[in-house]
């Protein structure tokens, strides 16, 4: 049973998440985590970890919070859940040795990192929409249950700040819009955060650390095949609706090389749209 929901600190149902043992289960000499910090609130991970950057910060510290009170999604799209209902972190990466065309699929690899963690520790199916959403089944329909942001920061050295914020006891009366969804309400076995984050950031280091291997190349480090054979967007007709009002529709039929998805348009054209140059990507008959 939860205690009582008027205080947002006093849900039993959402333990804070024990700091200590996160740090000793996952920051190592020669992995990749460098230093992690649980805050109990703060407005942004992603600026709070972009400003360590600038200072000098080493590349895989990690920022969790149990509360973001001005989380931002792609194209500055608010995100907010309350206290500890979810996963809301930013790790600071600096990878050396990938050229820059190549960085455009640190969200793509982010997306197959949650995704690929998650069915594991929570035993909740999942999928992937093109660029940057986690989806989970609930009721017999897809919902957004995650969502990852990448910043480019300006700093000594190269430096990318990757957000990651995922719903976990999200409850139906707290959703912020009808389309979300939480691993609770998809079913999850597990919604235990500890173990979750463990899953989530030791995927995000093996994906990481294969890609950097691999030079950047998807294709090498097998990102670009596991990331298409988990993507909901493949196979369907879609609307991507681009800055100015201008749009292309047609059957999603790729991921290519640079992280772009690529529709097969009814002139018979294959137009590949990039994740920075679309407002919105809808289902077709959605967008009609």
């Amino acid at each position: 049973m939860s205690a009582d929901r008027g205080s947002r600190w006093s849900d039993l149902d959402r333990p804070p998440l024990n700091a200590d043992a996160l740090r000793r289960a996952l920051v190592r000499t020669g992995g990749l985590w460098t230093s992690l910090d649980v805050v109990e609130a703060t407005g942004s991970t992603n600026a709070d970890l972009a400003a360590r950057a600038r200072a000098g910060a080493a590349e895989g510290a990690v920022l969790v919070a149990e509360e973001q009170t001005a989380g931002r999604g792609r194209l500055d799209r608010g995100w907010s859940a309350p206290a500890r209902s979810g996963l809301f972190l930013s790790v600071l990466l600096r990878p050396e040795g990938v050229p820059v065309h190549r960085w455009g699929w640190l969200p793509l690899l982010a997306g197959v990192a949650v995704a690929t963690a998650l069915p594991r520790a929570a035993g909740v199916d999942t999928a992937l929409k093109w660029p940057n959403d986690v989806l989970v089944t609930v009721e017999g329909e897809e919902r957004k249950a995650g969502g990852i942001l990448v910043e480019r920061v300006d700093a000594a050295g190269e430096a990318v700040v990757l957000g990651i914020g995922v719903n976990v006891t999200l409850r139906a009366d707290e959703l912020p819009v009808p389309q979300a969804g939480s691993l609770a309400l998809a079913g999850a076995k597990v919604t235990d955060r500890d173990p979750l984050l463990r899953a989530l950031l030791r995927s995000l280091e093996r994906w990481y650390g294969s890609w950097r291997t691999a030079g950047g190349d998807p294709a090498g480090a097998r990102l670009q095949e596991t990331y298409a054979a988990g993507c909901a967007t493949l196979g369907r007709q879609v609307r991507a609706e681009l800055p100015g009002g201008a749009s292309v529709t047609g059957e999603a039929v790729a991921v290519d090389g640079d992280g772009r998805l690529v529709l097969a348009t009814a002139a018979g054209l294959q137009e590949p749209v990039g994740a920075g140059d679309v407002v919105h990507l809808r289902p077709a008959a959605e967008a009609e």
